[in-house]
């Protein structure tokens, strides 16, 4: 199985822009929100909990 289209969008841009990500200025909280979330939301995990789950039941 290939992987999703956005998955490979996400490699593609990070491939292109490593110097960028690389040079300390990029922090945690950027990562996240452009490659980690996205990532996992293209897997089928409720990131932001759009469900609503009770804390228990939450997928992050």
């Amino acid at each position: 199985m290939p992987a999703p289209k956005i998955i490979l969008d996400l490699m593609e841009r990070f491939e292109r822009n490593i110097d960028a990500y690389k040079s300390g200025a990029y922090n945690e909280t950027q990562v996240r929100h452009e490659f980690i979330d996205p990532f996992f939301e293209s897997l089928g995990w409720d990131i932001n909990n759009i469900q609503g789950n009770a804390e228990a039941y939450k997928d992050v």
